[in-house]
This record gives C-alpha cells, sequence and structure tokens, in this order.
C-alpha cells in the first residue's frame, strides 16, 4: 500500500472510530487518562482552560491531515478540501445540535467576536450589554470598535459571590434600557468561571428585541452546548479548549435569519460575483476560504468528538468536577477565605478561589511553577485576588495534594 493510500485509509477510520489502543473506557478506578495526552509528566497541570491539550489519537489525526495536505496541496485545497469541511461541520453541527451551515470554522472565539463586532451596523447612541466578567481580548474588541463607530460598550456588575441564576439575571437587567441594542456576555467566564445562565438571558433579550452573542471560549466539552435550546443570535465557541481539539480550532454559529448581517472580516474570494468554490451561501462564502490556510485543525475536530465518547466523557467531567469542589472546599479550610459560588452547580470543570491579598502575584504564580512545577493562572479581578483551578481527565487526586503542599508552603 503506498504512503497515500495509508494515509487515507487512516484518516477514513479516524472519522468512524479510534485505533483499537486508543477506545479504553474512562472509568473512576483508572487513575488518569494522563497517558493518553502529551503533557510533560513532570508538570502539575491545572491549567486546562488557558490553551487546552489535545489526546494522542486526535493528534495523530490532526497531523495525518497535515500529510494528505502536503502530498498534493492542489488537490486537497483546490478541489477536495471544501468536501471536507463541510463533512466536518456536520459532525459539529451534530454535536451542537444545529444544522451545519449555520456554523464556520474560525481559528478561535476572540476572531469571532470581532467579525460580529466589526458586521453590525451599531452607531452613536446604540449601546452593547456586557458584564465586569468578560475576558479581555474581547472586552478590547468591543472598546476599539466603540470609539470607531461611536457607540456605548457598558459593562454592568454582577457581584460575588453567586447566589442564583434569577440574582444574576436581575442584576445584569439593570443596566438594560431602551438604547441596549445588543448584549454581549460568556457562557462560562474566564477569570470568574461561572456558568452564566445565557438560554434564559436569551430568551428574555429576545422578547426585548435585544440582539445576543454568546462568547463560549469554555463551553464545548465542559457543559453540555444545544445551540437549540439557547437560541442566541451569535454563539461563538473554542473547540481546541474543553474538547481538546488542536490548536487554532473553534467555530461562530449566526441564526439563519441574522446571517445577512455578517460581513467577512477578510475579504477574499468568496465575496463578490464570480465567487471561487461558492458554497451557495453568503454567510459560508464570506468566512470559510479566506486564502492559503492549514485547516488541518478544523478537519480533526470530528476525531475529539470521537475521542471523548469513547472515553465516556460525561463521566469523566463528573469525575472532575467532584476532584475541583474538594479542591476548593480545602483550599478555602486553609485560607479561611469565603467561597466565591454559593453551590457547586456554578462550575463544571474550571473554578476560582481567593488567595490573601499579595503584593505581587505574578512572582506568586512563578514561585509556584518555578518551586513546585504546578501550571495553574493566578487572577486579579475587581481588586480582589484568585487563583483558578482547571480539572481535566487528566488530573489526579495527587495534582491536587501538590498544590495544597505549594500553597501550604508559599502563603
Amino acid at each position: 500500500m503506498s504512503q497515500a493510500d495509508k494515509l487515507t485509509s487512516y484518516l477514513h477510520r479516524s472519522y468512524i472510530q479510534l485505533p483499537e489502543s486508543d477506545n479504553l473506557l474512562y472509568t473512576p478506578c483508572m487513575n488518569s487518562l494522563h497517558d493518553h495526552f502529551l503533557l510533560d509528566p513532570k508538570v502539575t497541570f491545572l491549567n486546562h482552560g488557558s490553551f487546552g491539550a489535545t489526546p494522542k489519537p486526535v493528534f495523530e489525526a490532526y497531523q495525518a491531515w497535515q500529510r494528505q495536505l502536503e502530498m498534493q496541496p492542489v488537490k486537497f485545497i483546490g478541489r477536495e478540501l471544501q468536501g471536507y469541511l463541510d463533512k466536518a461541520r456536520n459532525e459539529l453541527g451534530n454535536y451542537l445540535n444545529t444544522h451545519k451551515d449555520s456554523l464556520v470554522y474560525i481559528p478561535n472565539t476572540t476572531y469571532g467576536i470581532n467579525v460580529i463586532a466589526r458586521s453590525l451596523t451599531l452607531s452613536e447612541g446604540d449601546v452593547v450589554l456586557t458584564t465586569n466578567h468578560e475576558y479581555g481580548a474581547c472586552d478590547k474588541t468591543w472598546e476599539f470598535m466603540s470609539q470607531k463607530k461611536g457607540f456605548t460598550y457598558q459593562k454592568q456588575p454582577i457581584s460575588l459571590p453567586f447566589e442564583s441564576n434569577e440574582a444574576i439575571i436581575e442584576q445584569l437587567w439593570q443596566g438594560v434600557t431602551p438604547k441596549t441594542k445588543v448584549i454581549y456576555l460568556s457562557h462560562i467566564t474566564s477569570a470568574t468561571a461561572v456558568i452564566f445562565p445565557v438560554a434564559q438571558i436569551c430568551q428574555r433579550a429576545r422578547e426585548e428585541g435585544i440582539l445576543t452573542i454568546i462568547d463560549g471560549a469554555h463551553a464545548p466539552g465542559q457543559i453540555d452546548v444545544d445551540l437549540s435550546v439557547i437560541t442566541p443570535d451569535f454563539y461563538c465557541g473554542n473547540l481546541h479548549k474543553w474538547l481538546s481539539a488542536p490548536k487554532g480550532s473553534a467555530f461562530i454559529y449566526t441564526k439563519p435569519d441574522k446571517q445577512p448581517l455578517i460581513e467577512p472580516l477578510i475579504v477574499s474570494w468568496g465575496w463578490g460575483e464570480n465567487r471561487e468554490k461558492s458554497t451557495g451561501s453568503d454567510y459560508l462564502d464570506y468566512l470559510q476560504f479566506t486564502g492559503t490556510n492549514d485547516l488541518s485543525a478544523y478537519l480533526s475536530v470530528p476525531n475529539a468528538i470521537q475521542f471523548q465518547e469513547a472515553h465516556q466523557w460525561q463521566n469523566v467531567r463528573e469525575h472532575c468536577h467532584a476532584l475541583l469542589k474538594s479542591a476548593l472546599d480545602q483550599i478555602e479550610h486553609m485560607t479561611g477565605l469565603p467561597a466565591v459560588y454559593q453551590t457547586d452547580s456554578f462550575y463544571s470543570q474550571m473554578g476560582i478561589t481567593r488567595l490573601p491579598q499579595t503584593a505581587d502575584l505574578p512572582s506568586f504564580k512563578n514561585q509556584l511553577y518555578d518551586q513546585f512545577l504546578v501550571e495553574i493562572p493566578c487572577i486579579q479581578w475587581e481588586g480582589n485576588q484568585f487563583i483558578r483551578l482547571s480539572i481535566q481527565g487528566y488530573n489526579t487526586p495527587q495534582d491536587i495534594e501538590t498544590l495544597l503542599t505549594a500553597l501550604q508552603t508559599l502563603l
């Protein structure tokens, strides 16, 4: 069999099932899924939330796509890529419970927020309402566009500790006025790791004629994301984080009746007359093909979905949640500081807990790594300092013990 035939055979199999050696079901009696990842075993890695980590079989599928591309680039990009993307969007659509033609692959969520923010017709007097929990890069996107177009980007405070979904919604709606045209907020926040009740927020906004844009950077793979239930106007989600797809894989969802609002961020062959490789949809044509690029990360997303299905990921999530709850409880007992969450329903596999005030938080973070090889973010938010734990399937109780020992020593 030729090398090309071997690659084609592998890619075909990778869309159907994982190699037998990797088709192990996860059970709580297993110590870890660490052997399935490429992470350095010497490091206590408690920061999956920043960039994710890709399982070996998914990474191998990613590399196989790259090799397929390099063997015949003109055939792959010019004649085959659109079909491959269509299939990958279909797999993602099934996972998110939406139609594939409402989805477009993009490099990351920040890219998607830029597409949407630049497309919307907003002007002086309009308000984009958000919270004080949003991700800094996307805050900068909206601030930049507000200066350019003249609209107001308004941050509505949502206070700690989190008490109930109803309280979150009511605090958010204190900022709603007749000038509010858009509500933009995270599904799971980056700084505070809280799960916002986005389905209820989208429903109430829709009743009041307000567009909704959801930043789902941390949601797919960490919690169930059913877009038919959430019904946002726009939703951007990362796939390289909690779904553990290769780096640079994310998506934009746009409700069909809002797709005409979207403009191309990069004007290329998908715009105007005489389009090349047209899909029949302006929305897809504008965003899907923006010139020569390696889209292997997108094509590997179905493999990431299959990896988690093969390892009973709902059980993995529940196991991780229990380990995270235990860790947060122990750190709070150690520090004597109040909990951030009233109940554990506000978080899934990622959570924060307070740290005693220190003059140099970056130095404290560096000490955790330099002295104990603990990779974990420390966060300054609203005048308070926190440590954020991410628990993925490869983490163990021993990882938590290492963190607790480090904290006990440094604090």
